[in-house]
Order: C-alpha cells, then structure tokens, then sequence
C-alpha cells in the first residue's frame, strides 16, 4: 500500500494557470509598461534617472559611458537585459520624441531618420536639467523607497517630480490587454494649465483649454480635427489626424516643388521611410504628376523636396500625397496610468488633479523636512547663544571635571557630583543649568574661535533667521493657499527655463479627395474572334497594315481617360477602363475582355466607348422580335455592371446596333430582321420606336411557334449581301411588312398541308 507524498501539493490546471496569468499581467502592467501618474516614468526609466544620480551624473558633470550607466541600472535594479534598457536611455535623449529631454547625450544617438544609435560602448551620457526638475530633493525622503528585486539595495517607488512630466512628455506603451498613448504637450502651456487650476479647481475641461490648447508634437506638423480634441480631454481616448507641413516654391524650368519642412509625430524617427514611400510613388506612376524626390534636410531643419511636373494640380497632388502616404496619419491616444497599483484612464483635468495632489504631498513633506531641520538648528543656536552668557561657569565645569560624560551631565541635568569648583557661587550656578542634549553636544564641540564678537553676532543674526524662517515654514503648512503659492512660483521657475513656443498647429480641414490627373491620349482597341484585347498607341497603330487588320474583329477608336462599354446577350452592359487594358505590340496575345469585367460566358454583342455611346442611338431587337431604339445617355452611370435593357425570363438580345448622329440624320437606314425559320422582314429605322431602357420594347415581327430572330441589325441602302448561318440575304430585296405578313400567311397554309 503507498502512502501518499504530503510535499505534492494537487491543484487544478486551470485555475494555476488562471492565477500565474494574472500575475503576470499585473506585473507586466505595474511593473514595465505603464508609467506612474505621479512622475509619469515607466519603472526602466525611473531606475536609469536614478542609477544616474546615484553615478553623480547631473548636468554640471563630465558625460560618462552609456554602458556603465545600462550596467549600474541592470546590475542594481532593472534585470531585464541592457539592450530594453539602453533603448529606453537612447528614447529619453530624442528630441524628436520628447518636448524635455530627460538624458543628456554625448554620441550617436540616433535621429529623425531612422538611424539606430550607436553601441553603448560608444556613448556618453548624463543627466538634463529637466531630468533635475524629477530628482530635485530625493535625498530628504519626500517619496517612498522599497528594495530592489534582490534587495540588495533601495531604490524610489516614484521620483519626487515637481514638473508635470507626464502631460509635458507623453508616453506610449503596451501592457498586457491594454495600451497607453498620451501625446506630448508644450511645457509652457501645461505649466499655465496647472496654475488655472490651482487657482480655480472648479474649472472645466474647456476652461483648461483656453492655456492647454490641444497636443504639442516636438516635429511640429499640424493637427486637422482641432475640434475633436475637447473630446478626447474630457474622455482620455480618442484620435487625433496628423498632417505634414508643406509650401509650395517656384523650381527651375516652370516647374514647382512641394516642400515638406514638417513630418507628422508618428513618423518621428523613421523620415526615412517615408522619403522611400514617395520614391516607390514616383517610380510606380502613382502619382505621374512627380518628377523628382529628393531629401534636402540639414541641421537647420526638415527640408523633403517633391518636384512636380509643369502645369499640374499641385493641391489635388498633395491632397493624393496625404492619402496615400504617411504625410498624413492617425494618432490614437488613450491616457492610461497607474495610480495605487491600478491602471486607471484618465481625462485632462483629472491628470492635473492627481499631478496637484502628488505637488500638496511633496511640498508638505519637503516644509516639514525644512521645519524639523530649523527646530533643531534653532535650538543648538540657543543653546550656543545661551553658553556665551555662562561661558566662564561652562569653563569651570570643564577644568573641574573628571571626564566629558561628567561634564556633559552637569550641562543636562545640573548635577555636580566630583565635580570642583573654585566658588560656592559657581556651584550653585552650576547646578541650575539644563541644556538639551544636542544643545551639550553643541557646547562641548565648540571652538574657542566662537566666542570672537563677530561670531556671537552671526549666532544671533541665525537665531533670528531660524525663527523667522520657522514662522513662514509654519504658516505654510498651516494654510493650502500659502503651499500653492510656493507650487506656482516654482512652477513659474520652470516656464522660463523650459518654456518654448507651440510647434504644432491645430487646424480643422476637411479631407479632399484625389482626382488623378491622367495626360490624354488617343488608342485604337483591337479585339479578336477570340475576345482577347490589348490596345495601341496612334503612332503604333498608324504603322499596321491592311492585312494585318483583317485579323482583328473590332477595332475601336478610343482615348485613355475614356471606357470601353460591353452588351452581351444576356441584357447586360459591362465597362472597362482604357487605362486598364494593357498595352502592347501588334504581335503581343492581349488579354481576354472577361477577365477585364464580369461578362463570364456571356455572348458579347457590341463593343462601343463611352464617349460615343453618348452621342449615339442603340437598337435592340430580342430573340422574341420586341424592338426600340435607346438614347445612348440613358446608359451614364458610375457602375461598372448595369442591366441595359427589360428581357422576358426565356428572351435573349438578337441584335444591337449602334447609330451615329450622322446615320440618323440620313434617314434611309433600315431594320432587317432575320428568323431561325429563314423568314426576314424589312422596315425603316424611324418606324422603331425610342424608349427607356427599362422598357421590353414593342412588337416588332410577329414569329410563328418554335421561331425566333437570329439576326437583327439596322443596315444602309447601299448594302448589298448579309450572309446569315450559310445563307445569304439581299437587304434590297428583303419583303416589306405588308408583302411579309402575305408571304406569312402563305408560309403558314403550307405549312398546315
């Protein structure tokens, strides 16, 4: 019998992997990709900033090697690998990503383009004077310190910022189920924000708004939907449409260029990219209107030329450059932190909110901090001021003592066992005195050069500085509105170091569309007995001869802006686009026209262009024998696949024709109707009646049981012979339709015998 192993402990699968998947994402959350709401650092960059000031990296010190820096940080408190640590070292160096630099860089650190920074090995790196404005007093325990990951050392839970980093730089990161995106904002107008609500906390998200006036990208570029931004501060989500800057400059040989000095905050970092887009373009003939691209930028500035073919729409050319490239773009924010170890969306004003909150905490702790250190400097100032009174007892003491313990014991308490002194008067003196312990300290470290008269002067010229510093650290502690005041000159402070003029412009443009711009040209289409086609240019075409041509079926007259309109049997029209038929040579196959549109297997009646269908009249005549006549207009539509005429379920088109203003105006053109039974019937054309193409048609053959029109067309006087399923036909001798409804008849009695 086995017993059982009492170290297995048995739990259920699912519900281990629920709790190790939680864990996880809180951690991944928590503790990697959102940042704090109070600093607004991601935990990597808390411990790069503070790894360097613990290397006494500030600003006023040489740069030292990136990789010491990655190393001290990973090796104490970030052991996620250096390569996520120096990215993120490299990221707080870019100006083109941050409005306040938090890392001074020395080196290759990349750029706007797209170049990868250098190895660590290779940088040198120190602190910026922003990066200060997050680190100033951390030394006087105003935040909280928790142990590292081995606890070998301590490092801060959040840094004591007193610049509201987290609206003024953004941030962006991906967690595990969610996502932060909070854009960059101009630190002048975050700083005034804040003081609005400071001073007015019942302020609304659109009071805000006339200091914090949308988003500011450190690449400039322009906002388009200014007026979404009120949205996305009063929900903390929404998008933002950026787009380029450009002007338009005169170039050589009439020609003009597109100047884009401006890239939209998305293509921060990769300008590189998006100087390839518009080369591939150029070269792909997507846009014919550009003749050259070119990258003119320098340390002055953007500089992306787009040269532009002579005589073109340069703004419907833009308008195509914001649509198909990255010139214009979509930035989704989503102002997501943590506050108490939860990810929490925040809005605008309530960012400030808890920024103000986190400032009441600091400055409350950091008077505190400055009134605990003047109490006690107060009161060994006393205590030395005091002793200069008694200085001679003090001596005496000292002289009569055994050991310091013993003189420090007659300074505290008074009490002056063994101890000789030269007057009863002095004893008693001596027994009275009661200094504090700090105050004794203070005494018995005391040079004898303290007691110049000019240094008695300077004690009480501190006394009186320490109770007049007391009285105001007091007051402040004391009253909200005097710690707001102190929060807003410091935040004044920092406007003029920090502060800048907006970049980015904040615009409401509606988005218009491109109309490609297409240079005219004249083609012929050739199709064959097959159903292939491919088109040619007039010069090409004009070279061809005779018996060449005899090979092709249809030959059509057509320009490359124009369509190609198709009727089958079936009752439908097809269009194809000219410029979609490829070009070739004569001695090239073509492709086949179903492949072009969604004709199928349907039988192909009339070939015809859209330009001429429009100035023409089309004849229709069914299987059934209904004929009309239609005005080309009626078949204008911007789709690609119409009914072009009302068939019966059983019917079928017999026959289409297309008439020219010049056959109609002629007036002898005639309609020949020939049926399976080998009956034929021959009327004028301006007998046929014109109609809708929704409409059947009328009548225009009475047919026998079984019979139906094979042929029908409409045909000139001087045609001489229609050959028709091996027969041939005389169109001048074809019966009228009185004569025909006799021979009918008569057709009819001899059928029946």
């Amino acid at each position: 019998m086995t017993t059982k192993d009492q170290s297995v402990i048995q739990i259920d699968f699912s519900d281990e992997m629920k709790t190790s998947y939680r864990d996880y994402a809180v951690s991944v959350i928590i503790s990697r990709a959102l940042p704090d709401v109070r600093d607004g650092l991601k935990p990597v960059q808390r411990r790069i900033l503070y790894a360097m000031t613990e290397l006494g990296l500030s600003p006023d010190k040489p740069h030292r090697k990136s990789a010491r820096i990655v190393g001290d940080t990973m090796g104490k408190y970030h052991p996620h690998g250096d390569s996520s640590i120096y990215d993120a070292l490299v990221h707080m160096t870019e100006d083109f990503s941050l409005s306040l630099p938090l890392v001074d860089g020395h080196g290759n650190f990349g750029s706007i383009d797209g170049d990868s920074a250098a190895a660590m090995r290779y940088t040198e790196a120190r602190l910026s004077k922003g990066a200060m404005a997050l680190l100033e007093n951390l030394d006087k325990g105003l935040v909280p310190f928790g142990p590292n990951f081995d606890e070998s050392e301590k490092e801060p839970l959040v840094l004591p910022a007193t610049l509201p980093n987290l609206l003024i730089n953004g941030t962006t990161g991906i967690a595990v189920g969610m996502a932060t995106n909070i854009p960059p904002h101009n630190t002048s107008e975050v700083i005034d924000g804040v003081i609005a609500y400071i001073k007015n906390p019942e302020i609304s998200t659109k009071g805000l708004m006339k200091y914090i006036k949308g988003p500011d990208f450190p690449t400039g570029a322009m906002i388009t939907n200014a007026d979404d931004i009120l949205s996305i501060y009063e929900t903390g989500e929404g998008k933002l449409t950026l787009r380029a800057k450009a002007v338009i400059e005169d170039s050589d040989y009439g020609r003009k260029n597109i100047v884009i000095t401006e890239i939209p905050y998305t293509v921060a970092g990769n300008k590189t990219k998006l100087l390839e887009n518009l080369v591939a373009l150029s070269k792909e003939k997507v846009f014919d209107e550009i003749y050259d691209v070119r990258d003119e930028s320098s340390k002055e500035g953007i500089r992306l030329i787009v040269e532009v073919k002579k005589d073109r729409n340069i703004d419907n050319l833009l308008n195509g450059l914001y649509k198909k490239t990255a010139m214009e773009d979509t930035y989704s924010v989503n102002m997501l932190a943590v506050k108490d170890n939860q990810p929490i969306t925040f809005n605008l004003k309530s960012l400030i909110q808890e920024f103000l909150a986190f400032q009441e905490e600091l400055y409350t702790k950091e008077y505190e901090h400055l009134l605990a250190k003047a109490n006690d400097r107060l009161e060994i100032v006393e205590g030395l001021i005091k002793a200069t009174d008694v200085i001679d007892l003090i001596i005496e003491i000292l002289r009569g003592s055994n050991s310091v313990r013993q003189a420090k014991n007659c300074l505290i308490h008074g009490d002056i066992t063994d101890i000789s002194f030269k007057s009863k008067k002095s004893e008693k003196e001596a027994a009275t005195l009661c200094f504090t312990e700090r105050q004794a300290d203070a005494i018995l470290a005391m040079p004898l050069s303290k007691l110049i008269g000019l240094e008695l002067l300077k004690l009480h010229q501190e006394n009186n500085a320490l109770i007049s510093s007391i009285t105001e650290y007091t007051t402040i502690l004391n009253d909200v509105d005097e710690l707001h005041k102190i929060i807003i000159a410091r935040l004044r402070a920092y406007k003029k170091e920090f502060g800048r003029e907006r970049r980015t412009s904040l615009e409401n443009i509606t988005k218009e569309k491109y109309i490609k711009e297409i240079k005219e040209e004249e083609l012929y289409l050739l199709i064959d007995r097959f159903g292939y086609v491919k088109s040619l240019d007039q010069a090409s075409f004009s070279r061809l001869s005779e018996e060449t041509l005899s090979d092709y079926t249809h030959i059509i007259p057509i320009k490359n802006t124009d369509q190609l309109c198709i009727f089958t049997e079936e009752g439908s029209m097809y269009k194809v686009k000219a410029m979609n038929i490829p070009k070739g040579r004569i001695r090239d196959k073509g492709v086949l026209i179903q492949t072009l549109c969604r004709a199928g297997k349907e039988n192909i009646l009339l070939y015809i262009s859209a330009e001429s269908l429009a100035e023409s009249l089309l004849f229709f005549a069914t299987q059934k024998g209904f004929v009309k006549q239609v005005s080309g207009i009626e078949f204008e539509t911007t789709r690609f696949s119409v009914s072009s005429t009302k068939l019966d379920e059983d019917d079928r088109i017999a026959g289409i024709t297309a008439l020219s203003v010049e056959d109609i105006l002629a007036g002898n053109r005639k309609v020949i109707l020939i049926t399976k039974k080998g009956l034929s019937l021959g009327y004028p054309f301006a007998e046929v009646s014109e109609l809708k193409k929704t409409s059947r048609g009328v009548k225009g053959i009475t047919l026998d049981d079984g019979d139906q029109v094979q042929y029908a067309a409409v045909v000139t006087p001087d045609m001489e012979e229609i050959t028709f399923e091996q027969r041939k036909y005389n169109p001048k001798k074809i019966k009228s339709q009185k004569r025909a409804a006799k021979a009918r008849k008569a057709q009819i009695k001899i059928n029946e015998t």
